[in-house]
């Protein structure tokens, strides 16, 4: 019986039955009878016509600015609103309790939107999908797979030395570049350099050597490409014609990151056959050896990770870097906890990181502040009541992760900067989801996290960081979430 059905429970005496309720305080009386869930079709709307919203939405740029879109209209209609436009149609909540009552209902094959022009590309050149675009049983099965080599925390501890080695790299790139320049600081805008560090870091624990022009052309998928309606087929006949080159859409197969990993696997294979002794070598190496997946696979998952590694954890460094600048008091304070740590004098870098509650605080700030991705969608399996509406299974629902963050009725001073926050004794469930919930959480939510805590503790360690703007940075949506234009912070060695 799906969520949204009632059973009344019949009373021997009605007469005792409303006496009793009237001299009940209005409290009990409601926990007694909830009101009834209203219908699907009563949840508050943002337009009715599809077509027309997606020509508002064209005319407007509102893809780019889709978050401020969503926020607005939480304002406007309310914790909870449904949308359509072209083809698609939502529910969208922000509200934890809400996110809670919607992952209740995914069960063990946990389905979000897809991406059809993607799908219908990476079809057709043969190449295999990963768990990002997967579904059902075959996700299931290589997910369960991977979690065992890529999140769990044996498996990141042994990739932690990889990251930190890069971390150490770009630390030592950075003092070069001061040495420079005769004022003995530097001052940049460090998108570009962000994205090779990311990249180098995500490519060292999978063993993958991909060119950085796959990687630009990975992410600029334009929003709009999600709701135009055409089928699987119409997307496979457009790219069997279209030339992609030129376009910005080679992003749909992510084919310039196939040749690298092909090229690995035959160099691990190699090194097999020579009889190298055994050793830990990173990610890949040991999906070879466990041969637990196919290998077309093990290429495409390890292709689909490298690929989000980058844009996805540089832009929250960038943020991250940008309020340290803009909120010293926070940053003296993580790199005191830096040198706490460090002097403990444990070599064990799992360790070292568990010791930094205020750091791992600060990663989480900067999410939910500028989450990577602005919504987690999900499709419940049963009727689900969302903020007393009754939403049939199926329906395409999106957790507003950006309202949630900035809304004051889930944090307080939302606009205010405070790590400390994530180190309180109050409820914080559901209220930290930007790397997604349950068994679809991000598969690679453990490499990002590590990643970026090793960055911050060096760069911390050895600069400090300001900046000359203090406004709030202007942010649009292009897949994920960006900085409209980057900002520019100084660096100054610490002696």
């Amino acid at each position: 019986m799906g969520a949204c059905s009632r059973l009344r429970p019949r009373s021997a005496h009605p007469g005792l039955s409303r006496a009793l309720c009237h001299s009940l305080a209005p409290a009990v009386v409601a926990k007694l009878s909830p009101p009834k869930a209203q219908p699907f079709e009563a949840i508050p709307r943002n337009g009715h016509n599809a077509w027309l919203n997606l020509f508002q939405f064209w005319r407007t740029n509102a893809f780019q600015n889709l978050h401020h879109v969503m926020d607005r209209n939480f304002q406007n209609l309310g914790p909870i609103y449904r949308e359509t436009v072209g083809s698609h149609d939502s529910v969208n909540v922000f509200l934890p309790q809400d996110a809670a009552q919607l992952f209740q209902t995914e069960g063990i094959f946990p389905r979000r939107m897809g991406i059809d022009s993607w799908l219908a590309h990476r079809t057709l050149r043969n190449h295999k999908c990963g768990v990002f675009l997967l579904n059902g049983e075959e996700w299931r099965s290589d997910r369960l797979t991977l979690n065992k080599e890529v999140i769990s925390p044996a498996s990141t501890r042994k990739f932690l030395p990889f990251l930190n080695t890069v971390a150490e790299d770009f630390v030592a790139f950075m003092h070069r570049q001061v040495r420079k320049n005769t004022r003995g600081s530097l001052t940049v805008d460090l998108y570009h350099d962000l994205f090779r560090f990311t990249l180098e870091g995500t490519a060292r624990p999978l063993e993958t050597a991909p060119s950085q022009h796959a990687h630009l052309c990975v992410l600029p998928t334009p929003p709009h490409l999600r709701v135009l309606g055409a089928p699987l087929e119409v997307w496979k006949v457009f790219f069997s014609w279209l030339p992609l080159k030129g376009l910005g859409l080679g992003c749909f197969s992510l084919f310039g990151l196939f040749l690298p990993a092909d090229k690995c696997i035959q160099n691990i294979y190699q090194e097999f056959c020579l009889g190298k002794p055994r050793k830990y070598s990173g990610i890949m190496a040991e999906l070879l050896v466990q041969a637990e997946l196919p290998l077309d696979s093990i290429k495409a998952n390890v292709t689909e990770l490298t690929a989000g590694g980058v844009d996805t954890t540089a832009m929250p460094l960038l943020f991250t870097l940008f309020e340290l600048a803009r909120n010293p008091q926070v940053q003296t304070a993580i790199r005191e906890e830096i040198r706490g740590a460090q002097a403990q004098g444990s070599k064990e870098l799992s360790k070292v990181l568990n010791a930094m509650p205020l750091l791992k605080g600060a990663i989480k700030e900067t999410l939910r502040l500028y989450p990577v991705g602005i919504t987690i969608q999900r499709y419940p399996l049963r009727d689900v009541v969302l903020q007393n509406y009754c939403v049939p299974a199926g329906t395409l629902c999106q957790v507003g992760l950006y309202s949630m963050g900035r809304s004051p009725a889930v944090f307080a001073d939302p606009e205010q900067y405070k790590p400390t926050r994530w180190l309180s004794k109050e409820d914080h469930s559901f209220k930290a989801l930007a790397f997604g919930f349950g068994s679809r959480q991000c598969i690679g939510r453990r490499l990002a996290e590590a990643e970026m805590a090793l960055f911050l503790m060096h760069i911390l360690r050895n600069f400090k960081i300001d900046t000359v703007s203090k406004e709030d940075i202007r942010t649009i949506y292009s897949f994920i979430l960006k900085p409209e234009k980057p900002p520019r912070l100084t660096f100054r060695p610490i002696d």
